[in-house]
């Protein structure tokens, strides 16, 4: 995996020497949305309101079904109390509806909170935000707009490896430099609860995402941005505990307790570039999580130590040199991923090879306007072999397992 990351990077910087305009951070911003003009401090009104959505088909070929939902629909609201301080939220509802018994062919639905924060403008290079936020980690969190990203369906390694739409409770600090074209930030947030984890999802369902958080562990993120020429190259890090429990509950599990506690670390990287139509981006990113025998032995929840995932996407704009449509564009596009949620395991645990897979892409995306897209692509997935030893009663009706299969996406979204 190291050599094939490797590779791609290197091929990328070599892309950087063919020489463009350099673009500062403030001329990277596009304001396609009432948030971001909010974001931006040039909002006509006080209080704006905003949003999101998308909805979808797919065809699973190996279980010859498809399904069809309203994947999400997110209202924003935000107010801007002064030239200092403004407050920003999003509420989501996902697959249409949400209570008890609310699920339909494993499509559960949700209300929540997306954001709901604070944010204070220290000066025109930095601010500070608190309350329920997505810190800056991969790039889909942050811009994570259905017209903002190639296909139906999220880069799966920023859906699985890197939660999307990661948000926590905590304090962050935005800036950039003066003389240099470097973003940065840092926050404070609560950390995860690894009771919580769960085999195949990563450590997804360990976030609070703004519910009843533990707060006797916290974690720290970080990121630096840098804008060159066409190129935009980010780096992040999260470090934090998983174990929230107070030290009584902790001695009977036989669990570490304490802020760092059974510490989970994430680093990833990404580099993107767009230029005449053209666009490249690339992720990598790795997980370790040491002490997870730990947590496997309180909670036997088959939790793995390391994992790590990457995808390269590269795509084109085939309107770009038509005058007639440009307004509009038709995007072409290929991504590869690849990842393994298990690429080490403890000793108490049990490797599945369906975890480890590979997912090659490719699809259209066609945007009559910046702000509405309707989208269609083809997913060929690969995995490791099936473990029996986690075959657990299996239904007499239940199709053997396959480690190859591909999906048929077709799906609208936009924003506004």
């Amino acid at each position: 995996m190291k050599t094939v990351i490797s590779t791609l990077l290197g091929c990328l910087f070599a892309m950087s020497f063919a020489s463009a305009q350099q673009l500062t951070p403030a001329q990277q911003l596009v304001l396609k949305t009432n948030e971001d003009s909010l974001n931006a401090g040039i909002a006509k009104n006080k209080t704006v309101i905003s949003g999101y959505g998308s909805a979808y088909y797919q065809r699973n070929f190996n279980e010859q079904l498809s399904f069809a939902t309203l994947e999400r629909a997110v209202l924003f609201v935000g107010h801007q109390f002064n030239a200092k301080i403004s407050f920003f939220s999003e509420m989501e509802l996902e697959n249409a509806k949400a209570g008890i018994g609310q699920e339909n062919n494993g499509f559960a639905g949700e209300i929540a909170m997306e954001q709901a924060y604070l944010r204070f403008n220290l000066n025109p290079r930095q601010y500070l935000v608190a309350g329920l936020f997505i810190p800056r980690i991969g790039i889909i969190n942050e811009n994570h707009l259905p017209v903002n990203f190639n296909g139906v369906e999220r880069p799966l390694v920023e859906q699985i490896v890197i939660p999307a739409t990661w948000r926590e409770l905590g304090i962050g600090f935005y800036g950039r430099l003066r003389n240099l074209p470097v973003n940065y930030s840092i926050a404070l947030v609560n950390g995860l609860n690894a009771a919580a984890f769960t085999h195949g999802t990563g450590f997804k369902d360990g976030r609070a995402e703004g519910q009843g958080a533990f707060a006797n562990n916290l974690a720290i993120t970080a990121s630096v941005q840098y804008f060159w020429q066409d190129f935009k190259f980010q780096v992040a890090g999260y470090a934090g505990g998983t174990n929230g429990l107070n030290k009584r509950k902790s001695d009977s599990l036989g669990l570490s307790y304490g802020a760092g506690a059974i510490p989970l670390y994430l680093g990833e990287a990404d580099i993107q570039y767009a230029r005449n139509g053209f666009a490249v981006k690339l992720l990598g990113t790795s997980v370790v999580f040491p002490e997870a025998d730990q947590v496997n032995k309180a909670y036997a929840g088959n939790t793995s130590k390391a994992m790590y995932g990457a995808y390269l996407e590269g795509a084109y704009n085939l309107f770009e040199k038509s005058h007639h449509l440009a307004d509009q564009q038709l995007n072409v596009f290929a991504r590869y991923e690849m990842f393994d949620l298990n690429s080490a395991v403890p000793y108490n645990a049990i490797y599945d090879g369906t975890e480890k897979q590979q997912h090659l892409l490719i699809g259209l995306g066609y945007l009559p306007v910046p702000n509405v897209v309707i989208k269609a692509d083809v997913r060929l997935m690969h995995t490791g072999d099936e473990n029996p030893d986690l075959v657990v009663n299996p239904s007499p009706s239940r199709i053997p397992y396959k480690t190859n299969n591909s999906f048929l996406n077709i799906g609208i979204g936009y924003s506004f």
